[in-house]
């Protein structure tokens, strides 16, 4: 493989997004290539991005709380418009790439309890396949995927990465109802 080429690889495996301070990709931006807890100590506010590669979810609250976003690769010029908030980014994490089965397991309350279900694909809608309704808890054991409050891979969502998630309601998500489920797929970077 050739120079340019692993770095090319390299990039695409890493991630890299640009944030700008105004839409339409003007004032001042700050480049990352990872996660970044806090953007307040490189800019006042971000109202307009661009994903050069990789994908990342981005928060509107500091250390990736709060309402959060999905973007992969592609040019965002208002970033408020499109995501109906009031505040600007805050914080970001890069999601990174994943070669392999996905799995996760789903259950109707908090701590593992209730109906369960496994998943390996996209679901768009918990209540329609499984007739389950509502997600309180869950489990990814392989994978990367985007949790949707609506069927359809609509609404607020959340990025769940491998892991146990024993209470969406002690997360902060108390008056979420997750219904829609979908993997973040290499093809998507």
């Amino acid at each position: 493989m050739s120079t340019t080429e692993t770095s090319q690889t390299d990039m695409n495996m890493r991630g890299k997004i640009i944030f700008y301070e105004e839409r339409n990709f003007m004032g001042r931006h700050y480049e990352c290539m990872s996660d970044c807890a806090d953007m307040s100590s490189y800019m006042s506010r971000c109202h307009s991005c661009r994903v050069e590669s990789g994908c990342f979810m981005v928060y509107d609250r500091p250390n990736y709380m709060g309402n959060q976003y999905f973007f992969r690769r592609g040019e965002y010029g208002d970033c408020m418009s499109m995501m109906g908030w009031r505040d600007w980014i805050r914080s970001c994490r890069m999601i990174p790439m994943h070669r392999g089965s996905y799995r996760m397991r789903i259950y109707e309350r908090e701590n593992f309890g209730g109906q369960m279900y496994e998943m390996m694909d996209d679901c768009d809608s918990i209540m329609d396949r499984y007739r389950m309704s509502d997600c309180m808890s869950c489990h990814v054991m392989d994978g990367h995927w985007l949790m949707y409050e609506q069927p359809h891979y609509r609404g607020r969502m959340m990025y769940m990465r491998p892991g146990e998630y024993r209470s969406f309601r002690e997360m902060g998500y108390g008056g979420m109802r997750f219904m829609s489920m979908r993997r973040i797929m290499d093809s998507w970077y």
